[in-house]
C-alpha cells in the first residue's frame, strides 16, 4: 500500500551557474510530498488500526526533519561565496548552506536521505519511504525515489 502527504513551505535559493532569470536571488512556494509504503496496520485497539501510518503522523515528522528547517530560509550552495558571504551580513537571517547547488532535483534528493531513516518500519508493517516528490512550481519538480532493489 502506498500513502503520500503533501506539505507546503517557502524558501529561497539561486542558481548561479543558471542561464537565465534562476542565476538571481528569488524565492519559490515549494510542496514536498512524503510516500510511503508498507502494510495496513491490523490491530484492534491500535490508534493506526487500518493505516499505513496515520497521515498526522508523517506530517510531523517532515516538518521536524525537513519543512521546519527550510520554511522561510535561504537555502544556498556553500560554494555560491558572494551570497554566503552576502547573507552573512543580515543578522539573524535563517540561512542553509548545502553541499549542493539548490536545484529542485537536489532539494529532493536530499530530502529523501533526512527523512529515510525517519520513517524505517516504525510500526512493524515493514514502513518506508518510497518516494519525495518537490514541487519547485505547481508545474516542475522533481522525484527522489528509493531504487528497485533496496
Amino acid at each position: 500500500m502506498l500513502i503520500t502527504r503533501r506539505l507546503e513551505f517557502d524558501a529561497g535559493h539561486r542558481i548561479p551557474d543558471h542561464k537565465s532569470q534562476c542565476r538571481h536571488l528569488h524565492g519559490h512556494r515549494y510542496a514536498i510530498e512524503i510516500t510511503l509504503t508498507g502494510s495496513v496496520i491490523d490491530r484492534a485497539g491500535d490508534p493506526a488500526n487500518g493505516m499505513v501510518m496515520d497521515f498526522s503522523e508523517v506530517k510531523s515528522l517532515a516538518k521536524a526533519h525537513v519543512v521546519d528547517l527550510w520554511d522561510h530560509a535561504f537555502l544556498v550552495y556553500r560554494g555560491d561565496h558572494s551570497v554566503v558571504d552576502f547573507l552573512a551580513t543580515l543578522p539573524d537571517h535563517k540561512t542553509v548552506l548545502l553541499d549542493y547547488i539548490p536545484t529542485a532535483e537536489n532539494l529532493a534528493q536530499l530530502a529523501f536521505t533526512l527523512l529515510d531513516p525517519v520513517y524505517q518500519d516504525r510500526y512493524g508493517n515493514h514502513l518506508r519511504l518510497q518516494q519525495v516528490r518537490l514541487y519547485e512550481t505547481p508545474n516542475c519538480w522533481a522525484d527522489a525515489t528509493r531504487p528497485p532493489s533496496s
